[in-house]
């Protein structure tokens, strides 16, 4: 049976795929448009050329989407190998230009020479929503620490002793600055007055704020240059955030939604320190089926939670942090962690006797980390619910 190895260098509009034999000769190269006319001929033509194909892709989504889901509806085994993999390997074949046929073929040849690849599978319509959901919450998420931090920044140009008493993640300060935002205006409408004013829109502890507000009025009579115009500004970024808050709330109940209707979302939300955001979290980085890993390790490997040796001649024993991990997997087996301490004692003990043997507190949590990626596995792969004494214990 004659075996094909086909590489794909994907990109936004087109791709290059290459197709090599046993031997590593080239059979095909060919340029295609990212559409699906001329990526069903393509399939066509490579299939033609041997018994089996075996595909590899340099992205797992985004502009490669099309392409994977069109050769796993063929069944059609696909691996990824990731950018970093290809730019690392082409040093060792001939030659230093890059073009895409070259990274095609290398692909195509890694594909022929690895077996640690991994195979990409047709997704969960549930886990692929949360990705997305996930995906847009994280960029809300950053537009509005973005502009936090511009309101503050434009705020304190010419109205400090304010800035530094309110929390601009609240939304009663938020409120508070649509309507007023100089000195002079906080001062001319009063602690009563102001105080009605955040009450008839629904602020919690107006009269807190209200008198807050004042008394930082009142420590500042002097005008500055351009305040007038920074006020202004100052207003409509506090609307604007505002607005993000108000999506990222609408977003929640969608991802909350979606996420009860996956099969592991007791399972998930059962671990202490993971809620319905970071749960959905991590099911969206991992896919929630944990034979895609293998192992607890692959797993803890993949989230960047366990460390890799670095041992060289007489030095063993030497560990570092890896490199190659999904970042957005390990924020979240991390903040977890975090969040498990306060709640968990199993969790509090674990990280105190870590604490007692020297380490420092990132190393901490991420021992915890790496301990709960374990045990999140487990229960996952036994499709079971966090207990805090396993039931063989008490068998025992």
């Amino acid at each position: 049976m004659a075996t094909i190895w086909a590489g794909i260098d994907a990109g936004k509009t087109h791709h290059h795929c290459v197709a090599i034999d046993e031997s590593g000769h080239r059979l095909l190269s060919r340029r295609v448009a990212n559409d699906e006319p001329e990526l069903l001929e393509l399939l066509t033509d490579v299939l033609a050329l041997g018994d089996e194909v075996v595909w590899g892709i340099d992205m797992a989504d985004g502009g490669a989407a099309l392409t994977i889901t069109i050769l796993l509806n063929h069944d059609q085994p696909v691996h990824y190998i990731s950018g970093r993999a290809i730019h690392r390997a082409s040093e060792s074949y001939r030659g230093e230009g890059k073009t895409d046929a070259k990274d095609a073929a290398v692909i195509a040849d890694q594909v022929r020479i690895r077996r640690d690849l991994h195979p990409l599978r047709t997704g969960d319509e549930t886990v692929t929503d949360l990705k997305i959901l996930t995906g847009r919450r994280i960029d809300l998420v950053t537009d509005r620490t973005r502009t936090v931090n511009r309101l503050r920044s434009r705020l304190t140009g010419f109205f400090p002793g304010l800035e530094r008493e309110l929390d601009l993640t609240n939304t009663g300060p938020l409120m508070l600055l649509t309507g007023y935002q100089t000195p002079a205006a906080i001062r001319r409408i009063g602690s009563r007055r102001l105080q009605t004013w955040l009450r008839n829109r629904h602020v919690i502890h107006a009269e807190r704020l209200a008198g807050t507000a004042v008394q930082a009025a009142e420590r500042q009579h002097t005008r500055l240059p351009g305040e007038k115009l920074a006020a202004k500004l100052v207003r409509t970024l506090a609307m604007e955030v505002m607005a993000l808050n108000q999506q990222v709330t609408e977003l929640d109940k969608a991802i909350e939604a979606r996420f009860r209707e996956h099969p592991a979302y007791d399972v998930i939300t059962s671990m202490p320190g993971l809620g319905i955001i970071l749960g959905a979290e991590f099911l969206a980085a991992t896919g929630g089926d944990m034979t895609a890993f293998g192992t607890a390790d692959r797993l803890a490997g993949f989230g960047g939670v366990a460390p890799v040796p670095r041992d060289s001649g007489k030095i063993s024993g030497n560990l570092r942090r890896p490199q190659r991990y999904n970042r957005r997997l390990q924020r979240v087996l991390y903040i977890s962690a975090l969040f498990s301490i306060r709640t968990c004692e199993e969790s509090r003990r674990f990280y105190d006797r870590k604490r007692a043997e020297g380490k420092r507190h990132t190393q901490a949590v991420l021992a915890l980390a790496r301990r709960r990626a374990n045990v999140l596995w487990a229960l996952l792969r036994d499709r079971r619910c966090y207990e805090p004494t396993p039931p063989t214990a008490l068998a025992a």
